[in-house]
């Protein structure tokens, strides 16, 4: 009971310091506060912790590496289409790119306190990884179904792999990469059942059917069919390695094994629906 408490109190306090480093009276008039990935915290926590870190690392490494995930979630906000030079929504998106920097900005300077050097190179090699990988994905120029999964794994992933290589945590490195890319494929799912859009779907289109210029949302029953049956296969590969991580891992706490089968129930959920609907 002492260690879940722990573990909660953990949680808390890292949630405290970044709903404190992050407040901006003015930004938070004009664009919406930026979302915590309370996944990403919960599990990032986790990892920390079974590392055995100092209570003084867990909160500094979780603090500056949320910080860092804020930033990049805060930039991806920021609307493909211009708008207007004198509109509301120009200051918008000029505020919500502002943002994104102001966080990183934050991120570097947690590190400075504590001049940890090493890690600042860690994360820094993960934002690139990110950004390049994030570009790819929304340019859809992979060349391969492979290589789109790669990169939409490695935007979702890097920074907690990184880390991860630091500790020469192979089996953590492993769990949490797959873990997040199944928690994204499972959003892109939803977003494309229910809308018919997608970024990543755009990109299984692409690579799928090449010789067709029509829009995603037009495409046929069969080949809306055809390329959830993609996705369900990669998922699918991801739930086993994250299995077999989870036998050679230290029992993890309630809360973060709760939240695992929730995740893993999603896309249940969504396979039965898939199949209902096909």
């Amino acid at each position: 009971m002492i260690h879940l408490q722990d573990f909660h109190t953990t949680i808390e306090s890292v949630r405290d310091q970044l709903s404190k480093k992050l407040f901006h009276s003015y930004l938070f008039q004009n664009i919406e506060a930026p979302l915590v990935d309370e996944d990403k915290l919960l599990f990032l926590v986790s990892f920390l912790r079974q590392l055995g870190l100092s209570n003084d690392e867990i909160d500094n490494y979780s603090v500056t590496t949320m910080l860092l995930q804020i930033a990049l979630d805060t930039h991806d906000n920021v609307q493909n289409s211009m708008p207007e030079e004198d509109s509301t929504e120009l200051k918008q998106r000029q505020l919500t790119v502002l943002a994104g920097t102001h966080y990183s900005g934050l991120f570097y300077q947690q590190l400075a306190h504590v001049n940890d050097i090493e890690m600042i190179i860690t994360l820094a090699a993960g934002v690139k990884e990110v950004n390049e990988h994030k570009i790819s994905v929304y340019r859809k120029d992979t060349d391969a179904i492979d290589k789109l999964m790669d990169s939409v794994k490695l935007v979702e992933s890097s920074l907690f792999s990184r880390i991860a290589d630091r500790y020469g945590a192979v089996v953590w490195k492993d769990f949490l990469s797959n873990l997040m890319f199944v928690k994204r494929m499972i959003q892109e799912e939803n977003r494309f059942i229910q809308t018919g859009s997608s970024i990543v779907f755009e990109g299984l289109k692409k690579l799928s059917f090449p010789k067709s210029n029509q829009d995603l949302t037009k495409i046929s029953p069969e080949q809306k069919k055809y390329l959830l049956s993609i996705c369900e296969r990669y998922i699918d590969f991801s739930i086993n390695i994250i299995e077999a991580a989870m036998k050679k891992l230290p029992a993890m706490e309630n809360l973060t094994k709760e939240r695992l089968d929730e995740i893993l129930g999603q896309h249940r959920s969504v396979t039965k629906k898939t199949l209902e609907e096909g």
